[in-house]
């Protein structure tokens, strides 16, 4: 079911190239005085949509609603035995996948939560995505697929597999929604489809993203606190701009969605695609600014990537065994703040952790 087994060479996207951060990405500076990554949009480049011999996995799956009571057969030997009156089982978070189906289902693999199959076999444990299942890598649509299925297998099995709203999300939505219409982007005129196009989109995902990929994905949390943790996905204060408590967040995220404006969406996109803001001087300050209003004791966050914030940055023609080099997690900001995203699209690592982490 994953992609690229036995088919030849795994093809990776360009890494640090898709990788630069713009201007208006940081927190510091006006957004109004930088460079739009959309401006310009560069052309399709057909060569990379499916790799050789690939056929993309086709799946039926049901489109779930808030609310909605969802029926699904599931085989209790690939989903483990219940155990709910045990207590809530471990927790674990996913950092960016960009797309990297195989990597990801070897991650959940080592840690005990798929099955070789690639069922959900870890019982009652508590699974969250940070968000940033598309774009760059060969199969985003696939990856969305997987992680709705096992949303209803974990279920089954009295545990939960769950997902956060991260700015690809935003921008794949945007894309399909509001193509070439131009956006008020403070720096020129802008779109989603040429945004998407120069930050890694994919047209082999843009042809098979449906209908239920599209509620899925306007559906998703901003924000959550689980055990203390308080989950994100952008290492940045922006969420401040949306509510003061989770739920508010949430909502309001949701509502935009909903609203259909393009405009208002793109300032979703733009700002859920900051970061930094807990990376230099001042950054534990900033992280406690969240901590204080939204709970929890830290934050756990994917988006910017762990060689970026440690500053070790190789170049295009680096072999794997040259790149940037990550073992696990990244805590810094006085160990208030746990990145997760690991640049598995700069040959870097897909990581998947079990939380509490040590300082």
């Amino acid at each position: 079911m994953t992609q690229g087994a036995g088919q030849g060479p795994e093809v990776r996207t360009p890494t640090v190239r898709d990788f630069r951060v713009p201007a208006y990405v940081h927190e510091a500076g006006p957004y109004a005085h930088s460079t739009h990554p959309g401006d310009v949009a560069p052309p399709l480049d057909e060569s990379e949509g499916h790799p050789e011999g690939y056929t993309p996995t086709q799946r039926d799956l049901p489109v779930i609603n808030r609310g909605d009571t969802v029926l699904v057969s599931v085989d209790p030997e690939a989903v483990g035995t219940s155990q709910t009156d045990t207590g809530p089982g471990p927790l674990y978070v996913v950092g960016d996948v960009h797309g990297y189906l195989d990597q990801l289902v070897a991650a959940l693999q080592e840690k005990g939560l798929v099955d070789a199959e690639a069922n959900w076999s870890a019982g009652t444990a508590r699974l969250w995505f940070l968000g940033d299942f598309t774009d760059r890598g060969p199969d985003g649509i696939g990856v969305i697929d997987l992680v709705m299925r096992l949303s209803a297998e974990a279920a089954a099995a009295g545990g939960y597999c769950k997902a956060l709203m991260g700015n690809h999300e935003l921008l794949l939505l945007g894309a399909k929604r509001f193509g070439d219409t131009p956006v008020n982007s403070g720096a020129g005129t802008a779109t989603f489809q040429a945004a998407w196009l120069l930050n890694g989109g994919q047209k082999t995902d843009m042809d098979r993203l449906q209908d239920h990929h599209l509620q899925w994905m306007a559906r998703l949390d901003a924000m959550e606190q689980v055990d203390g943790h308080l989950l994100v996905h952008s290492d940045t204060t922006a969420y401040l701009d949306y509510g003061d408590s989770i739920e508010a967040v949430n909502d309001t995220v949701r509502e935009a969605i909903a609203r259909n404006d393009a405009d208002e969406v793109w300032d979703l996109f733009r700002k859920f695609t900051k970061r930094f803001s807990f990376r230099d001087e001042g950054g534990a300050d900033a992280v406690r600014s969240l901590l204080d209003v939204y709970g929890g004791t830290r934050i756990v966050h994917g988006h910017s990537p762990i060689p970026y914030l440690l500053g070790e940055v190789g170049t295009e023609d680096d072999e794997d065994e040259s790149g940037p080099v990550v073992d696990g997690p990244h805590i810094y900001a006085d160990g208030l703040a746990i990145a997760m995203d690991g640049g598995v699209t700069m040959a870097g690592k897909l990581l998947v952790q079990q939380l509490p982490v040590d300082s």
